[in-house]
């Protein structure tokens, strides 16, 4: 198992592990698609991590930064779209990237991490633990967009 972030040939292989996670987003056209990687991947506040197991990417991560004017100046950071390939899971591959990412994160000066899961994940949510997240330490609230 390969730990690392994510190069922009990894593109693909990330897109089709967030159609794994979400089946039923509309797909991106693929210019569009470009313009979003380059986007994250060229950000200094953000990076895709990428587990690759058996020489494939099998398992990704987003952590994205956001300046903070509390905390003494450091950024809050986001980690989205946990993802393993059906094929790879119980590997420890999500652990692997999210590890990668939590150390980044305090790299980066980041004074804490938040993660936000589905509230009927508890295997998801033991594993996040596992990492030292706490589900009690503060409360996540979530408004999404209307559909149009």
């Amino acid at each position: 198992m390969t730990v690392r972030r994510a190069v922009a040939s990894d593109m693909d292989a990330v897109l089709a592990l967030y159609r794994e996670l979400r089946p039923h987003d509309p797909p991106l056209a693929p210019d569009r698609a470009l313009v979003l990687w380059n986007s994250v991947h060229d950000s200094a506040h953000s990076l895709i991590a990428v587990c690759e197991h058996e020489g494939v990417v099998a398992a990704t991560c987003m952590l994205a930064l956001v300046a903070n004017l509390a905390s003494g100046g450091r950024p809050i950071g986001f980690i989205e779209h946990v993802v393993t390939a059906s094929t790879a899971r119980r590997l420890g591959l999500a652990e692997a990237c999210l590890a990668f990412a939590v150390d980044e994160a305090w790299r980066l000066g980041c004074c804490k991490v938040v993660m936000l899961s589905g509230a009927q994940r508890p295997q998801a949510h033991r594993l996040y633990e596992k990492l030292g997240f706490n589900g009690d330490t503060e409360r996540g609230f979530v408004i999404k967009r209307p559909a149009e």
